[in-house]
C-alpha cells in the first residue's frame, strides 16, 4: 500500500490562522487554506498558498484588524 494514500486519509481541508514573527513583528493571517492532519493538527500548505503568504508579509499590507495581545516569558 502506498504511504501517500493511508497519510492522506488523516488529512483535511480547513481554514487556519498563520503566525509569523519576523524581524520583531508578529503577523498573523486568517483564514489561510491547509490540509490538516485530523490526528496531529500538523498544517501543509500548497505552494500557492505559501506564496501568498510571502506576498502579505512582504508587502506589509494594511491590516483588516489590529490585535492587542499579552507577551509571556516561558521560564523554568
Amino acid at each position: 500500500m502506498n504511504n501517500e494514500v493511508v497519510w492522506d486519509e488523516f488529512l483535511i481541508d480547513q481554514k487556519v490562522t498563520y503566525t509569523l514573527e519576523l524581524n520583531g513583528k508578529l503577523f498573523v493571517i486568517k483564514n489561510v487554506p491547509a490540509r490538516v492532519n485530523i490526528e496531529t493538527g500538523e498544517q501543509f500548505f500548497s505552494p500557492k498558498t505559501v506564496d501568498r503568504l510571502q506576498q502579505i508579509v512582504g508587502m506589509e499590507q494594511q491590516p483588516v484588524q489590529t490585535m492587542t495581545l499579552p507577551v509571556y516569558e516561558f521560564t523554568n
